[in-house]
């Protein structure tokens, strides 16, 4: 209607103009462009591809960050001390870096966004949220805090990303078409394309859009939302396919259980007006204190403190009966899988300290004033326990 109703004006403006028909063509092709750029799809579409190469950008580079740390700790396998003062010393690099960025450029980047954002949705006008500013810092802060291993996660966070990058192409496209402006449509299909395009979830995209951060939902907006977390979901798979971290577009994180026989059940931050060295005391000590336990040759052997958080979950969803091969010689397909194993403890024991230790420390890490969320956390613990309750004898 906006659309219709500027193009008209235009058509008045323009229409009875002395300079006869270059004037009268240069107003149709104008009048074509601001009603072809001012078409929801096209706002969608750009929506979409951008947010597909932020979270493929962001996968990549912490990924590469991941795989450097596990390098640096292997090439120094033998040397307890430099092995732990590089396992300590890289994430608290990373994450100091993150605070630090955030509490510098934006402090509106810090956690997780989502209660902000559902704010904002309910009308409360909250300054800096949605700007350039704090998008950078988002991206920069979340990917550096992924890159270190904490037990932090990336949708919560992505969704914020996902609502400012579309509250500024709506700005964006108002230089062209003059219609756009951030509304409640915008940014709940922004949280839509956050959690879509995070796991390759459309649908749970919407779901989540729907339930988490509306008031109500109009129901012309479903096919927004669907559309732009569809088309972020799918560039984003294509580009893992691209990048060789995948063979074909398939789940972001797949199941190998055998069908048919199994059943499945469903601190207190500082001010922000705090001088930064305050800020930089609590992540240190936090990154510290779990790097220290989740040590390989320490601690870290009785809970798999090798394993990084996404390697978590790839190693639960293996198809192996782990109780068969504890106490033997890990068979050579076993991969990622063996570092659940230990010669002198039960399988079931390091299961057991896993959920405990990562339970506190999931908890502790997303109050530290840098972009973290606490979803895939959640997931790897519920996987866990669902893990726990498919094992009686030959069972997983």
């Amino acid at each position: 209607e906006a659309t219709r109703r500027l193009t008209e004006r235009q058509i008045k403006k323009h229409g009875s103009h002395p300079h006869g028909h270059g004037k009268n063509r240069h107003s149709h092709v104008q009048r074509f462009l601001v009603t072809k750029l001012g078409e929801d799809w096209i706002f969608l579409v750009l929506l979409g591809i951008t947010m597909a190469l932020v979270s493929w950008t962001m996968d990549y580079a912490s990924a590469k960050s991941l795989q450097a740390y596990k390098w640096i700790h292997g090439e120094l396998k033998g040397n307890i001390p430099l092995q732990y003062l590089a396992w300590v010393a890289y994430p608290l690099m990373l994450i100091l870096f993150s605070s630090l960025f955030c509490h510098l450029v934006a402090p509106q980047a810090i956690g997780s966004g989502i209660p902000e954002l559902k704010t904002i949705l309910r009308g409360v006008v909250l300054k800096e949220y949605l700007t350039l500013k704090a998008f950078i810092a988002k991206v920069i802060g979340l990917t550096a805090g992924l890159g270190s291993g904490m037990p932090v996660g990336k949708e919560g966070p992505f969704v914020h990303i996902a609502s400012i990058c579309a509250a500024v192409l709506s700005r964006f496209m108002s230089f062209f078409s003059g219609v756009y402006q951030v509304s409640r449509y915008i940014l709940t299909v922004g949280c839509a394309v956050g959690v879509g395009c995070c796991f390759g979830t459309p649908l749970g995209g919407v779901l989540f859009s729907i339930e988490v951060t509306s008031t109500y939902f109009a129901v012309r907006n479903y096919w927004r939302g669907y559309f732009a977390a569809t088309f972020s979901a799918f560039i984003f798979r294509v580009l893992s396919v691209f990048n060789k971290d995948a063979v074909t577009i398939t789940a972001l994180f797949r199941t190998k259980f055998q069908t048919g026989k199994l059943s499945f059940d469903p601190l207190t931050l500082a001010a922000r007006s705090s001088p930064p060295c305050s800020r930089l005391i609590f992540p240190a000590v936090v990154t510290l204190v779990i790097a220290t336990l989740t040590f390989p040759p320490g601690f870290g052997q009785f809970m798999a403190g090798e394993l990084m958080p996404r390697e978590c979950i790839n190693s639960l969803f293996d198809n192996f009966t782990w109780t068969k091969v504890w106490g033997s010689a890990p068979p050579a397909g076993l991969g990622r899988s063996a570092a659940w194993l230990h010669p002198d403890v039960s399988v079931f024991v390091i299961l057991l300290l896993f959920f405990l230790m990562k339970f506190w420390m999931s908890a502790v890490a997303t109050t530290m004033p840098i972009p973290s969320g606490a979803f895939m956390p959640v997931f790897i613990l519920d996987q866990r326990v669902s893990t726990r309750r498919l094992w009686p004898p030959g069972g997983r």
